[in-house]
């Protein structure tokens, strides 16, 4: 017996394309099973009634939109009102981790993990206080290299490292063309780290965690998606203990942060060997260069059973939850 399952990409983000590539590599790998009835769906207007139509309401609904309201919640509290079951984490918790300050925030003071000291400054400041005297008091209070990203955003769009004051305001003329508030936040040097959690049906697991090597030291756009432009090393190239350091702190934030089912969280290791926390990914990138497919092949897993066995722990749990339920 098949079961119907909806993936949900597309929208009109600067992700669209990324979601698009996601959705089909997850579609093949559901389809090789040989159980699943797959249907790709833009998110656009025609979804809700799509969803409601009894011929082609799905069972489960795997929601692969990245950018905006596909990380932010608000699809899930759509999916939640039609009493659609669907793989992820709910939409309270993806609000959170998808403000970069406030997860920051979170992790560090519940969870005890480290991460890099920021400020967040929204455009208009700037205008009303002048850029000058803001760029004089980041450099006084972070110091430099610093890296200007979006607050919100996902795919590294609008980040820049800034190791000169006077880079500064271009750096955030790049971030506010993505988003009108801006995370500014010590660069950190050392090794990036990834680590993804799977709640497999069975365990909440942690993938091994992923060093991340780019030729320019920052592992942006391009070199997220262009195959052979970073290189991705499996197990990160760090002592035993901070390799256990960081899958621990990582299912840490997975679960301060209100997280479930699938998550990836990214850090720095910096020179004294300390995980550095630097933000948890609501929609992991699921293309063919992602880490997170990367890292469940290197840990012995078959895509097909392990995507399909993640569909099945979303259905036997009976998710279609009134919306009335406030809890993550």
């Amino acid at each position: 017996m098949t079961s119907r399952v909806a993936i949900l990409c597309g929208g009109l983000s600067h992700e669209r394309d990324i979601s698009l590539s996601s959705s089909h590599r997850v579609a093949g790998f559901l389809e090789d099973a040989g159980r699943w009835d797959v249907d790709i769906h833009d998110v656009d207007a025609s979804l809700i009634d799509y969803l409601l139509d009894p011929s082609t309401r799905p069972d489960v609904v795997w929601p692969l939109l990245h950018g905006s309201y596909g990380e932010d919640g608000s699809l899930r509290d759509i999916l939640e009102m039609l009493d659609l079951p669907y793989l992820g984490s709910r939409a309270k918790a993806s609000m959170l981790a998808w403000s970069k300050p406030i997860a920051k925030n979170i992790v560090r003071k519940i969870g005890g993990i480290n991460t890099p000291h920021s400020v967040t400054l929204p455009q208009e400041i700037f205008r009303e206080l002048g850029v000058k005297s803001i760029i004089n008091l980041i450099v006084s209070s972070i110091g430099m290299p610093v890296i200007v990203k979006p607050h919100m955003g996902g795919s590294a769009l609008g980040c820049t490292v800034v190791r000169e004051p006077e880079s500064l305001p271009q750096a955030l003329v790049d971030c506010f063309a993505y988003d009108q508030t801006a995370l500014i936040e010590r660069y950190v040097e050392g090794t990036e780290v990834s680590v993804s959690i799977l709640d497999t049906g069975d365990e909440i697991i942690a993938l091994p965690p992923m060093e991340i090597s780019t030729p320019s030291g920052v592992y942006d756009y391009s070199e997220r998606y262009t195959p052979g432009a970073t290189e991705f090393i499996i197990p990160a190239r760090v002592d035993d203990d901070v390799l256990t350091c960081v899958k621990e702190d990582a299912l840490t934030a997975f679960q301060v942060l209100g997280m479930r089912d699938i998550t990836r969280i990214d850090f720095i290791v910096d020179a004294n060997g300390i995980p550095q926390f630097l933000e948890a990914n609501v929609t992991p990138g699921m293309t063919d260069v992602s880490i997170l497919p990367r890292q469940a092949v290197a840990a012995g897993y078959d895509l097909s059973d392990l995507y399909s066995r993640m569909l099945d722990a979303v259905i036997s749990q009976k998710r279609n939850i009134p919306h009335a339920d406030v809890s993550l």
